[in-house]
């Protein structure tokens, strides 16, 4: 953790010999596991705030394990073991305990008598919690204390007369919570969650990201330095779009941390120069509002809705294609391709199963094959292979200066050109990935000139 310790300062007014009879001690290892997580924190500023959260999870659960033993606590989905939601969410939200979504807010010093609630946790349903709980992390003497708690819709009333702050916090003054923390354990074990009512989360999200998509792509890569804020670049609507889509969190952590493996950032710097910023977040955006077809269904021999709508044409079972008829139709034409493709080595399963479409990129006539099969992975985990092939009708030329892309969540996985070496009338690229993994696939000759195809994704189910 990048000078942790420097940045060390009173965490309480209380001594070692006053702790309070309800602290729970932290472990080395509680302690260790903070300092590792916080330092996948890029802003030195926000580091400090990680660790406590760390070391407040820490507590609460050791807390809940010593009085509770019946409620389970899941941590799978919780935000700061997430660096991307950890990055820029300043809580532990999204705790599950029982039934019950729990969100830790961490302090080093109950002196001030605010309570910080980051916006994020108030507003979103995605992370709203029916119980907020304070927890006050006493550093020195590596120790905690579960101080007080608030339940949502009591929450809900104090908001309406607190400030909201510029940086997105709400401000609470500590009389708001209730300091009896074991009134949160009878909660916890007798009160049904349908007793606290929570806000629904909305079903358009995908509808309001596509809106507002071109102001995305536009202003996040304004934020490849984490020395700024997301309250400095975008509008509250637009950081919700963002909040409320992991995927776009995902990539702008990546942003900043290939920012800061490259060069050092000043605070106001310029826009990312390389035009892959943009690309791979306008097909990351594609990816997520987009319908996607069901490459699935071809091993089935079917084609969804949205295949047949787009014009996909099921191609027949594989067969080896070692002698050929004159080619007269895309089947014959696809079979020549893949027996060339066999010859070099790559494996295609008699099992697998293609479609094709025609399209038209600035007025030229193209084609794009596409074929899938199922994998099993070393671990074991299902995943699917996508072969992608982009000719022109009748094996005719390929314009000189076309692009062929594959992108999925994570960014471009693959960008190609034709080989001015190969006599091939083709491009093809391979991709795999797990069963609920998508990829995008664009073609281009300019940068201005582009079509994008529907993503594709794999689902067995009918």
């Amino acid at each position: 953790m990048t000078n942790l310790l420097s940045n060390i300062s009173p965490m309480s007014y209380l001594d070692f010999d006053a702790l309070p009879t309800s602290a729970v001690i932290l472990s080395p290892d509680d302690i260790d596991q903070a300092a590792e997580i916080s330092n996948q924190i890029f802003d030195e500023s926000k580091q400090w705030q990680a660790y406590l959260n760390c070391l407040a999870l820490s507590a609460f659960e050791q807390w809940l394990e010593e009085r509770a033993e019946g409620l389970t606590i899941n941590r799978e989905k919780c935000t700061i073991l997430q660096p991307a939601l950890a990055n820029f969410i300043n809580s532990v939200a999204n705790l599950q305990v029982g039934e019950f979504k729990v969100c830790l807010i961490a302090t080093g010093s109950l002196s001030d008598e605010i309570v910080s609630l980051p916006r994020v946790v108030v507003d979103l349903p995605e992370f709203i919690p029916h119980f907020y709980v304070l927890v006050e992390v006493l550093e020195e003497q590596e120790a905690a204390n579960v101080y007080a708690f608030l339940p949502y819709q009591e929450l809900r009333e104090s908001v309406q007369i607190t400030s909201l702050q510029s940086d997105w916090n709400y401000q609470l003054p500590i009389s708001c919570f209730d300091e009896n923390p074991d009134r949160l354990l009878l909660y916890l074990r007798c009160l049904e969650p349908s007793a606290i009512s929570l806000p629904a989360i909305p079903t358009n999200r995908s509808a309001i990201l596509a809106n507002i998509q071109n102001q995305l792509v536009e202003l996040l890569p304004q934020l490849q330095s984490p020395r700024r804020e997301l309250s400095e670049v975008l509008t509250w609507e637009q950081a919700s779009a963002v909040f409320t889509n992991p995927e776009l969190l995902n990539w702008l952590y990546t942003l900043q941390k290939q920012n800061i493996a490259t060069e050092n950032v000043e605070m106001g710097s310029a826009k990312p120069e390389s035009p892959g910023y943009f690309a791979s977040l306008q097909d990351l955006i594609k990816l997520i509002t987009q319908p996607a077809l069901n490459a699935g269904r071809w091993l089935w021999d079917e084609l969804d809705d949205l295949a047949l709508s787009l014009s996909w044409v099921l191609l027949p079972s594989f067969a080896d294609a070692s002698e050929m008829r004159p080619i007269r139709s895309p089947e014959e034409e696809f079979e020549v391709i893949v027996t060339q493709l066999r010859q070099r080595g790559l494996e295609i399963p008699v099992q697998a199963r293609g479609a094709y479409q025609d399209f038209l990129l600035a007025g030229i006539p193209l084609r794009m094959y596409a074929v899938t099969w199922h994998l099993v992975s070393e671990s074991g985990k299902p995943e699917w292979s996508l072969l992608l092939i982009l000719g022109a009708p009748a094996l005719s030329s390929l314009p000189s200066n076309i692009k062929f892309r594959v992108s999925d969540q994570t960014g471009i996985l693959d960008e190609r050109g034709l080989n001015a070496e190969s006599e091939d009338s083709y491009i093809f690229t391979r991709v795999v990935g797990n069963w609920d993994e998508k990829f995008l696939v664009s073609v281009s000759l300019m940068d201005d000139v582009e079509v994008t195809l529907p993503p594709f994704a794999f689902d067995l189910g009918r």
